[in-house]
C-alpha cells in the first residue's frame, strides 16, 4: 500500500474509507481523501498510539488492517493475469492494450471487503426503469424513498461501499412485485468496471439475476461482462487501431476530454508495450 494523505484520489483511498467504515467511522466511502476521513484517521491513530499526522503510511495501514483482519482478503476472486491473456486472445487484442484499458477503465478493485461486488445505486435509473416495466414511479416516490428513487440525477444520495447494499435491499423492497427487484438490480453499476445491470439482457445474459450471479462470482466475470458490452456497442476495433480517443468517447463520454481519458489510455498502453 502507498502512502497517502488529506488531497488525495486514488483506488488506496476508497479501501482505506472502506476499512474506516468498517470500525464504524462515518465516512462516506469513496476514492477521495477528504475532511471526514482525515478527521476519521487521526482519530484512529490517536486511539492506536501512532503519531497523530493524518498520513496513512505503512505503520497506520498495518495498524487498519490487523483491526481488520477478519475482513475480506482472498485473492480467489481477483483478476489474473490469465484472465487478461484469455481476454486478449479471444477479442484478438493486444496484451497491452488490454492491460492499458483494464488499467484505466477499471475502478481498482470489484469487491468490496466483506466479499460482496462493489455496486453504485442510481435513484435516477431506478425510476426510468420502473417505467420500462409499466410500474408508475410516482407511487412509490415519498419522503421515505426520496434516497434511491428520484426523476433527475444527482449525487448525493451516494454512501459508497457497503453502505450502497443497504441503498439497492431498500429499493428492492418497494414491493412484493419481481419487477421492482429486477427494476432494482437493473439500476446499479456492478463490478470492476461497474456496468450498469440495464445492459444485462442486451449484452447477452439471460436475465439480470443471472448478470447479477456473475457479477458475485470473482472479477474473471467482470472482465468477461465488460468484453461482452465492448462487442455489443462496436468497441472492439477502435481498440485494435488504438484509437483512444475515440475509445474514451464511446466509453466514457464527452467528459473523457476533462478527465483525458484517452491521454492516460495512450500513457498506460506504452508502458504496457515496453
Amino acid at each position: 500500500m502507498r502512502t497517502i494523505k488529506a488531497g488525495t484520489k486514488s483506488p488506496e483511498v476508497y479501501y482505506l474509507n472502506e476499512l474506516l467504515s468498517k470500525l464504524n467511522y462515518g465516512v462516506v466511502v469513496s476514492d477521495y481523501f477528504g475532511s471526514e476521513t482525515d478527521k476519521a484517521i487521526k482519530d484512529f491513530q490517536l486511539k492506536n498510539n501512532l503519531v497523530v499526522d493524518g498520513v496513512v503510511g505503512l505503520k497506520t495501514w498495518s495498524a487498519l488492517l490487523e483491526k481488520n483482519k477478519n475482513g475480506f482478503s482472498t485473492n480467489t476472486k481477483l483478476l489474473s493475469e490469465q484472465d487478461l491473456i484469455d481476454f486478449s486472445n479471444q477479442f484478438n487484442l493486444e496484451l497491452a492494450v488490454v492491460k492499458a484499458v483494464n488499467e484505466v477503465e477499471s475502478n481498482g478493485k470489484g469487491f468490496l471487503i466483506d466479499g460482496r461486488p462493489k455496486i453504485l445505486f442510481e435513484g435516477h435509473i431506478f425510476w426510468r426503469e420502473l417505467e420500462k416495466r409499466n410500474i408508475d414511479p410516482n407511487a412509490y416516490a415519498n419522503a421515505n424513498t426520496q434516497d434511491v428513487l428520484f426523476e433527475n440525477y444527482t449525487k448525493k444520495h451516494y454512501v459508497g461501499g457497503t453502505a450502497e447494499y443497504a441503498r439497492l435491499e431498500k429499493a428492492r423492497n418497494l414491493g412484493q412485485d419481481k419487477r421492482i427487484a429486477d427494476a432494482a438490480n437493473s439500476s446499479a453499476s456492478w463490478g470492476l468496471f461497474q456496468i450498469m445491470g440495464f445492459n444485462a439482457i442486451s449484452i447477452g445474459y439471460k436475465s439480470i439475476d443471472e448478470y447479477v450471479e456473475k457479477m458475485n462470482q470473482n472479477e474473471g466475470e467482470h472482465l468477461k461482462a465488460f468484453g461482452m458490452f465492448l462487442e455489443k456497442n462496436n468497441l472492439i476495433g477502435l481498440l485494435r487501431s488504438k484509437n483512444w480517443a475515440s475509445f474514451a468517447l464511446k466509453y466514457n463520454g464527452p467528459a473523457y476530454k476533462t478527465n483525458k481519458y484517452d491521454e492516460k489510455l495512450a500513457r498506460a498502453y506504452a508502458k504496457y508495450a515496453r
